[in-house]
């Protein structure tokens, strides 16, 4: 073997000793292209279900090899540009150890990420994206979920990067024992050369804008897409993103302020909800209750982690929420919502603000939205209400705290605060001691006679799936599974709210059930609309029992909660009052998914994409699933969709979502 090993390394020396001090580059290049291949094509082979539903097998590898060059001749750009100074025979000895040590350096880069892609698709469907490197921010809760739900995936990358670093500093040995065999004349000479081939690779087309993932969106399934590119690039183009994130809705098109304001207007007719043209605040709105109390309600908001409408048998999924189903005839059940995004913060960010989504960061990270920014917390303050947040897990995790004690909520509870905890995992606190610190929280609030309000974000239902035993009669084994950890929350919701009912706070207080997001947002459309579909219900107090069939967001549950509370007020926010509005409304919702940004009106939807033209199709709720998908459709819709996506962007550039008061 260790013969083997060595004649294959000789003649891949022998192939690239013509391109002398430009050997190691070659190396990289080919050595890369290699991995890259054998890593597409084996995960072409286990998603082979999803690309035979689209046909486009030579396509992928095609432009696969396409995309791998760009990402390989942007490792090799630096020491292009190095090369004239320090591949002369001059400094011919540092060349050859900052070479050795910059492809040993990429290729190991190159090997872990591609180790660690099958993980990250069969977590999130999609390569490693930004979630990969904003992760990182989190060890605390990650390093356990990594170890409990992902052990194999992290050994076999501890493995590869180890072996990768032992190889290739061996594949480098002959290059480094390598005397300068190239004149100075010569590497200069040829030096253009190199430049400008390195630049048109990297640029990959001669048209107006240089290549970037979008060019590789060749399917309508944004996971067989991922595959086309390979994980560094995702990684790396997403970072850089990031830096762009405030402005990143012009990927969409562009239409001028005023226009955006005037369609955004037009779209919400409500005699209860009236825009009051205030320039420092676009979208302020004067929004009379639909009910009049001499005590506004107190408010209590359940934010369930993943539990998407896929686990509600009522709503076409699974049977693993029992105790919402018992619940759902008690209040305002919604049939038809949508989540605004796949993630906590998207979630946090429409239900607490009213903010619409954007391809940006929800704006729960975002620095210009720590400190004077809308959200619920901060409007009820101005009504004397004392508001608190309840976690199991730690508050600093995706930003929560920063974002909350800036904007409104006086008071958090997260995991140092549960020292005699029931059950600990990974993300810390079940959701039983979540719920039944709530309870107390409730109970001293409404004994002091203060005005709460208290949002709560449940945990349990996360991978790796911990929670105490005993609790459910399994749904499936084995035990740490979604559907049962989603059947243990919906427990501890209803252990919740069983006592709720019996508490003195029952008649005074609304409670605002919903999802953040459904657990896994996958599918072979443009936007898995399906996945987006969320259980929702309001109830408490007075209210009594109504279906709301109309499609709705999860930007109008703060908007219809605060009319059902009883509250008077001024905000930013343009959701909807569904406590005012016509029951025969077609209702609409917003969804974005990656790049794509769904605007669905009744059926009706229309896709925008990153610089192309929108996709039409037709949503069917009881296929639940695009159908008709045509480039031609309704341009009012377009319009509409696109001055909803345009105008947060510019809302939060100009710090413009604020409090009214």
């Amino acid at each position: 073997m260790t013969v083997l090993i060595k004649s294959i390394i000789a003649r891949l020396w022998a192939l690239v000793n013509v391109a002398g001090p430009y050997a190691p580059l070659c190396v990289l290049i080919l050595i890369g292209l290699l991995v890259l291949t054998i890593s597409r094509l084996g995960l072409m082979l286990w998603q082979k279900n999803r690309i035979c539903a689209t046909g486009v097998w030579a396509q992928i590898i095609i432009q696969g090899i396409r995309a791998d060059l760009i990402q390989l001749f942007l490792f090799i750009l630096p020491l292009v540009l190095l090369a004239p100074l320090l591949a002369t025979s001059y400094t011919w000895g540092f060349w050859q150890q900052l070479t050795i040590f910059w492809v040993t350096a990429c290729l190991t880069l190159l090997f872990f990420l591609e180790a660690a892609t099958p993980g990250f698709i069969a977590e999130y469907d999609a390569r490693p994206n930004r979630l990969f490197v904003e992760y990182l921010k989190y060890p605390k809760e990650v390093l356990p979920m990594l170890w409990k739900g992902f052990r194999i995936h992290v050994f076999a990358g501890v493995i590869v990067t180890i072996l990768t670093i032992y190889v290739i500093h061996h594949l480098m040995v002959p290059f480094a024992a390598k005397p300068s065999t190239w004149p100075n004349i010569a590497l200069w000479l040829s030096w253009p050369l190199v430049f400008i081939i390195s630049v048109f690779v990297i640029r990959s087309t001669t048209v107006h804008r240089p290549a970037n993932p979008a060019f590789f969106a060749i399917t309508a399934d944004s996971m067989v897409n991922s595959i086309v590119i390979n994980s560094t690039w995702s990684v790396f183009y997403a970072i850089y993103n990031l830096k762009h994130e405030a402005k990143s809705s012009a990927i969409y098109g562009k239409m001028p302020f005023e226009k955006v304001l005037e369609i955004v207007k037009n779209a919400r007719q409500n005699s209860h909800q009236t825009f009051t043209n205030n320039t420092e605040i676009p979208t302020e709105t004067r929004a009379t209750p639909a009910i009049q109390r001499a005590k506004p309600l107190n408010l209590v908001i359940v934010l369930q982690e993943s539990m998407g409408a896929t686990f509600v048998e009522s709503l076409g999924g699974i049977a693993v929420t029992p105790e919402l189903e018992k619940l759902k005839t008690k209040g305002w059940w919604f049939e038809q919502l949508y989540a605004t995004g796949t993630r906590s913060v998207r979630g946090i960010e429409a239900v607490i603000t009213g903010f619409l989504p954007t391809p940006a960061q929800s704006t729960v990270k975002l620095s210009l939205s720590q400190n004077n920014f809308f959200s619920l917390a901060s409007l009820l303050k101005t009504k004397g209400y004392h508001s608190q947040f309840l976690y199991g897990g730690e508050k600093h995790f995706d930003n929560m705290a920063d974002f909350f004690l800036g904007n409104g909520f006086d008071h958090i509870i997260d995991e140092s605060d549960f020292k005699d905890a029931i059950f600990k995992g990974s993300w810390g606190a079940s959701d039983e001691d979540v719920f039944n610190k709530a309870h107390d929280e409730i109970l001293n609030s409404h004994a002091a006679n203060q005005p709460f309000f208290k949002l709560i974000f449940t945990s349990s239902n996360h991978s790796p799936f911990e929670y105490p035993d005993g609790r459910i009669t399994l749904h499936e084994q084995p035990k740490a599974t979604e559907n049962n950890a989603v059947k243990y929350a919906d427990y501890a919701m209803g252990q919740f709210f069983e006592t709720a009912q019996q508490s003195p706070y029952w008649q005074d207080t609304l409670f605002v059930i919903v999802a953040d997001h459904d657990i896994r947002i996958r599918g072979e459309s443009l936007v898995p609309v399906k996945n987006f579909h969320l259980p929702a219900l309001i109830l408490g107090a007075d209210l009594k029992h109504k279906r709301i069939s109309s499609v709705t967001s999860q930007v109008d549950l703060p908007t219809t909660a605060l009319s059902l509370m009883g509250i008077e007020s001024s905000y930013p926010m343009i959701g909807r009052d569904l406590a005012t509005e016509e029951p025969d409304q077609a209702g609409r919702a917003m969804m974005q998914f990656e790049d794509n940004y769904a605007w669905m009106e009744g059926e009706q939807v229309v896709v925008l994409r990153p610089q192309k033209a929108p996709v039409f199709a037709t949503y069917n709720p009881q296929l639940k699933k695009l159908e008709n998908i045509r480039a031609e459709g309704n341009k009012a819709l377009a319009e509409r969709a696109l001055a909803h996506v345009l105008l947060p962007a510019t809302l939060y550039r100009e710090q413009k979502y604020k409090s009214t008061h």
